[in-house]
């Protein structure tokens, strides 16, 4: 049993949620606004939150900032727009998901289940496991990445997604292969979810960028 943070300011979309994470066996907590979230936060610690973007008081994209401020919880973002810049904005917050509405609320438990799985596995990670190329250091254990000394602002997706590919390096990676892998189920979503995230992990690497090669009419690879 995880317990989640359900953040929106529709009663019907938190009711929708609080049902089916209810059957999955979760346990609940809602907030009708950004500022009741970061408040929430502050005083309680959650396995994750789903978090609308489009709220008074303070909306998501503000509340996940101010979250990240003190916590590394997981946040899932709702949001009733795909424009690419919302996603970008989301992933940049410190947001590990993004999902459209409307939305499958049965698709919903399966990210949720997804990024759960993948947090409860980093949180049981004991063996530190370092990755050295040059100036480019990845502690695996203690997710932090720098770069010549200096440590890498990432988002946690970048995190999990250079993680893959440094742990499968020198190997060809089809998109299919890295969206199944990182981001843990069945993609319904846009595919180019996986180019925004390798776009932000480029630019976070800065001269080891180069390092990720794309591959035309297949998907990317680490060269190491």
């Amino acid at each position: 049993m995880a317990r989640l943070l359900i953040v929106d300011d529709e009663e019907g979309i938190r009711a929708l949620i609080s049902k089916y994470a209810h059957f999955e066996g979760h346990q609940v907590t809602e907030a009708e606004n950004g500022m009741q979230a970061v408040e929430l936060c502050r005083r309680e610690s959650f396995d994750l939150i789903v978090m609308d973007i489009m709220m008074p008081e303070l909306d998501g994209f503000s509340a996940c900032r101010e979250i990240r401020k003190h916590a590394s919880t997981p946040i899932l973002i709702l949001s009733a727009r795909s424009e690419e810049y919302d996603k970008i904005n989301g992933f940049e917050c410190g947001a590990d998901d993004f999902v459209v509405k409307p939305f499958s609320p049965k698709e919903l438990m399966l990210r949720v289940g997804a990024i759960l799985k993948r947090s409860q596995s980093a949180a049981s990670a004991e063996k530190k496991d370092v990755f050295v190329l040059g100036g480019l250091c990845v502690d695996f254990t203690a997710r932090i990445v720098t770069v010549d000394g200096v440590r890498a602002e990432m988002t946690p997706k970048e995190y999990d997604l250079l993680f893959y590919m440094i742990k499968n390096r020198n190997i060809a990676l089809s998109r299919e292969k890295l969206i199944c892998e990182v981001w843990g189920y069945d993609f319904y979503g846009d595919d180019r979810t996986l180019d925004t995230h390798i776009k932000l992990l480029r630019r976070s690497l800065g001269e080891y960028a180069r390092c990720i090669v794309t591959l035309r009419g297949l998907g990317y690879r680490f060269d190491a």
